[in-house]
């Protein structure tokens, strides 16, 4: 039987099975994001909602968490491809998308805390198919829009802060949308560009977790800490996968295919109750 809180790992009748499923969609999904550059929750949060049965706030917290993981273990992984040092020298850039991104971080968390679980179920579901029209469309060749100075600047903040609301709506960490604003705004190449979405992506999780850690909502990490660690450890197992397929997996395969996967996940997200 389903527990109140809405998830399925208190369950007695299939423990195992539940622990294999963690570790099993935290690796796949983990291997997606460190091949991309992405924390991987657009993927996560429909089988978080769907197949584990947590409520939308619970699930975005705890994808939250695991977006987190596999960010914070993608970005070194991915360095054998693109060095350290390459992406310090675009701290600019960086720090140009963390002015708004994280200041839309904590207002989306706080959004997200008082909306409705069925008003959470719609806007995850319509957030999917943008995003999975972004992968589609967005990242195509390098070369930026020409803007510079205070225009690039200006746009850089207030693209940062949609992007920081949408993580924090999702729980995800932005990388859908940072990649093709890397390569759209700043001319950014895409393996450089899937870099440097991490690192914006990092503090600017950590701001929407630090907001939604004043909602008593945020009590689910600790319900769930067997299978948070379980999804951990697959997730970071995968994000060393991914980060060595880096350069290997052609992108115009890949990307429809998720933007599939995106696709459904929206029409099943939007048709649950």
């Amino acid at each position: 039987m389903r527990q109140k809180d809405g998830n399925c790992m208190g369950d007695t009748e299939a423990p195992t099975r539940s622990k294999v499923q963690a570790f099993g969609s935290g690796a796949v999904i983990g291997a997606l994001g460190g091949l991309i550059g992405l924390g991987g929750a657009e993927f996560r949060l429909p089988l978080l909602i769907g197949l584990f049965r947590f409520r939308p706030l619970e699930a975005i917290i705890l994808n939250k968490a695991m977006s987190l993981v596999v960010v914070a273990s993608a970005l070194p992984f991915r360095m054998q491809t693109v060095p350290a040092t390459e992406i310090f020298q675009h701290w600019g850039t960086i720090a140009n998308l963390l002015a708004g991104s994280l200041l839309g971080a904590w207002f989306g968390a706080g959004w997200a805390t008082r909306l409705s679980s069925e008003m959470l179920f719609r806007i995850i579901a319509v957030l999917l198919v943008v995003i999975a029209a972004v992968l589609l469309f967005g990242h195509g060749g390098a070369g930026g829009v020409g803007l510079a100075g205070p225009y690039l600047l200006v746009t850089g903040v207030v693209v940062g802060f949609v992007i920081g609301i949408v993580a924090s709506l999702l729980g995800v960490a932005g990388g859908e949308l940072l990649i093709p604003t890397l390569i759209l705004l700043f001319g950014a190449d895409i393996k450089l560009a899937g870099s440097l979405s991490l690192a914006v992506s990092l503090p600017t999780m950590l701001a929407g977790f630090a907001r939604y850690s004043r909602d008593q909502s945020f009590s689910v990490l600790k319900r769930n800490r067997a299978f948070l660690l379980i999804m951990a450890a697959g997730s970071i197992v995968g994000s060393y996968v991914g980060g060595r397929l880096l350069g290997i997996v052609p992108d115009n395969i890949l990307l429809p295919m998720l933007s599939l996967v995106l696709v459904i996940s929206a029409v099943k997200v939007w048709q649950h109750r």
